[in-house]
């Protein structure tokens, strides 16, 4: 039987001390896309991905659309009727079997999954992955929002402004220090790419300078799928979202888990701390036509 878990995600729930739970919690993962899924993934509008680019490094990505531009063909592959702009490295990093992770999220409910998996082809009307890894998560620390499109704005007719910088602008820096969610996309060199949700009340990213962040990571579902990719491969790209602007900033560079309880009691119901420092940044302005109104903080968010 093959392993549900590689080695750097034995190592974090062996740390953590939550190899049973995550043993138990790990059989949810299917090789196959179940009913429910396949209609859940018909129904959103937004897809956050996961890739590697060339020279290895890991980037999170936005992708948008109407409802059903998600579809699930059949128990194994799923069509992504979306193109990245130019500007956004997922473009170039869909290749061939390329490793992917998707994560499809409905913040008014807070639900999520997650399939990871390889690319099968791109055109066509999109992009094909196959999956290999479908599962998905608990509520915990999703922000409740609903969405609605811009008036007047289809998804082709929206400008795409790119900006890249090797530091954070004053005004990215406010952007992540306000910000209450983000994605975080990571991978291992066997096991493949993965997209992830992080969220928090506001500050819960703090920016340490121009070009490093922290936060505290909060009891999950014990698998420990981010984690253990970066304690095996430390590349990992985040994402933020600009919810009521549509602009978003993605920071590609490297990760560390801290397993110190004196850090970890600087951030409030932290278990442990994440530390980033970011190689390359690119905002992208008006990146979808999408617009997300809030309703409410998660009631798992550490007061």
């Amino acid at each position: 039987m093959k392993q549900i878990f590689h080695e750097g995600e034995l190592s974090v729930q062996a740390q953590a001390g939550v190899r049973e739970m995550a043993s138990r919690v790990g059989r949810s993962i299917r090789p196959h896309i179940p009913p429910a899924a396949q209609e859940f993934l018909r129904d959103q509008p937004m897809a956050i991905v996961g890739s590697v680019d060339e020279r290895g490094r890991v980037w999170a990505s936005l992708l948008t659309g109407q409802p059903g531009f998600i579809e699930a063909l059949d128990e194994h592959i799923v069509r992504i009727a979306a193109e990245p702009f130019d500007g956004d490295p997922l473009g170039d990093n869909l290749r061939e079997r390329a490793p992917i992770g998707v994560l499809v999220l409905e913040p008014a409910t807070r639900r999520r999954m997650r399939l990871n998996g390889r690319v099968a082809e791109r055109g066509h009307g999109g992009i094909y992955v196959r999956a290999e890894q479908v599962y998905s998560n608990c509520p915990k620390y999703i922000q409740a929002r609903t969405w609605e499109r811009e008036a007047g704005v289809s998804e082709e007719q929206v400008m795409h402004i790119v900006q890249r910088e090797s530091a954070l602008t004053e005004q990215q820096q406010h952007l992540i220090s306000q910000a209450d969610t983000f994605f975080i996309a990571s991978h291992h060199p066997e096991g493949g790419a993965d997209a992830s949700h992080r969220g928090g009340s506001p500050s819960f990213v703090r920016v340490m300078n121009g070009g490093a962040l922290a936060w505290g990571d909060y009891s999950g579902n014990s698998m420990f799928q981010t984690l253990g990719n970066i304690a095996a491969n430390p590349t990992a790209g985040l994402l933020f979202v600009d919810f009521e602007r549509g602009s978003t900033l993605q920071l590609t560079g490297s990760a560390r888990i801290v397993w110190n309880a004196e850090r970890a009691a600087e951030f409030v119901g932290a278990e442990r701390v994440i530390e980033f420092q970011i190689d390359e940044a690119i905002e992208i302005q008006n990146a979808t036509n999408l617009r997300w109104h809030f309703l409410n903080y998660s009631s798992f968010n550490p007061a």
